[in-house]
């Protein structure tokens, strides 16, 4: 084995000191003092293994190997890695997995002096959890040029700041968002390296998923207002629960999906009761709507029904708005790179199978701008975003092998 196990180990236990909530999980959100120690962290080891390393408009992070002259600089470059930010509580391992396997190529690359044709980039992506600002795939929304200002200026976090003023107050420039979009071409092929988050791999004994695609990802957001009444004095004939009526539109969204299938799944995650006294009527409910499935007609049928559901309140005397946070169609992944993964982990007598993700990843947004591929690695009893995440530091040096093994067989494409 070509990677270093100790280094990945050392990485990814660094990497996990930068959170807010030492000892309750990894708690890392984009463009807080813990995003910049970790990038300070992360650009060193870059530079360290002989990368020219540069952050984009988004404050993603690239550390860029170039090719052989034969190709030139302006050749289309095969990018490799992953995000490094985290949800509130969240593990070790997810991203920074892909980043950390990321890192440990590039050092592994310049130690043996190899040479490719092509530009080989290293990317460490923010912002894809959305778990500050519910901005989800964020940085390769940016490379891709979804991104506005006006986005940036109606993503407010918590606290009531908005993503234009965290960059803003971070060092960003976001009125040059658009300066992140990449041209056309510039990328030959992307690869990400992430754990699986789900128990498959590891029940099965298997080293190596390769994803054959990714399910699409709605996201909206519902505010139900109804009227803030005295719980002692409003008959329950008078009220105008907001919270009541939120709480039959999260049974309809259970129901939906169980009803369709096929993969599909709803789930309402985050909700905030307002004014949220024990003695007061709920005159207000933003809920958050999340459906994934790798059929977009199911995807948008389902949030259409949920709506006209909660369309009928309306006539009951409640007021109801709705925003769309984030809509990501299914992607199928690159059935090329996929077959040279196998082969790859078949030569390296890795056992393989093929699986779809029922979590979003950069990937699926990087397929539309260029032929794109995931390697996922067993996650212990399937465990994710929680303290308890873990991925074997052997299973992840594995998966690091045959993303490099997958690397090199692409440049000779």
């Amino acid at each position: 084995m070509m990677v270093n196990v100790e280094r990945i180990k050392r990485d990814i236990e660094t990497m996990a000191g930068f959170t807010s909530t030492p000892g309750d999980g990894v708690t890392r959100l984009s463009f807080s003092e813990e995003d910049r120690r970790a990038r300070d962290y992360m650009k060193g080891e870059m530079e360290r293994a002989g990368l020219v390393v540069y952050e984009d408009a988004a404050g993603t992070i690239f550390g860029r190997r170039e090719g052989s002259k034969k190709k030139g600089k302006k050749a289309a470059s095969i990018m490799i890695g992953s995000h490094f930010d985290s949800v509130p509580h969240g593990g070790a391992f997810d991203g920074t997995a892909g980043v950390v396997a990321a890192i440990e190529i590039a050092r592994v690359m310049n130690e043996k002096g190899t040479v490719t044709e092509h530009p080989v980039e290293f990317v460490a992506f923010i912002e894809e959890e959305g778990g500050r600002f519910g901005s989800g795939l964020f940085g390769s929304r940016a490379i891709k040029g979804d991104v506005t200002v006006d986005d940036l200026k109606n993503a407010i976090d918590a606290d009531g700041v908005s993503m234009y003023k965290a960059m803003m107050d971070f060092g960003l420039d976001p009125d040059g968002i658009r300066k992140a979009k990449r041209g056309k071409g510039s990328i030959a092929a992307f690869i990400e390296l992430h754990i699986e988050q789900g128990p498959v791999l590891e029940n099965e004994g298997v080293d190596i998923g390769i994803v054959e695609g990714i399910v699409g990802i709605s996201e909206y957001e519902v505010e139900i207002i109804g009227s803030p009444d005295h719980a002692g004095t409003t008959p329950m004939t008078l009220r105008h629960d907001a919270l009541v009526e939120a709480s039959d539109l999260i049974i309809y969204v259970n129901e939906l999906a169980k009803t369709v299938g096929e993969g599909t799944v709803g789930t309402v995650g985050k909700i905030r009761i307002e004014p949220g006294a024990a003695n007061v009527v709920p005159g207000k409910v933003i809920m958050s709507v999340d459906i994934r499935s790798m059929d977009r007609m199911i995807m948008d049928e389902i949030w259409g029904k949920l709506k006209s559901g909660a369309d009928v309140l309306k006539e009951k005397g409640f007021e109801v708005n709705y925003s769309n946070k984030l809509y990501v169609p299914p992607v199928s992944l690159d059935e090329n790179i996929r077959d040279i993964i196998k082969s790859v982990a078949e030569k390296l007598g890795y056992k393989h199978r093929g699986m779809v993700s029922g979590a979003g990843h950069d990937a699926m947004v990087m397929a539309s701008i260029a032929p794109a591929a995931m390697v996922f690695v067993p996650s212990k009893n399937g465990r994710s975003h929680c303290p308890e995440e873990w991925t074997d530091y052997e299973d992840l040096a594995k998966g690091a092998e045959v993303v490099l093994e997958t690397l090199l067989e692409l440049d000779k494409k």
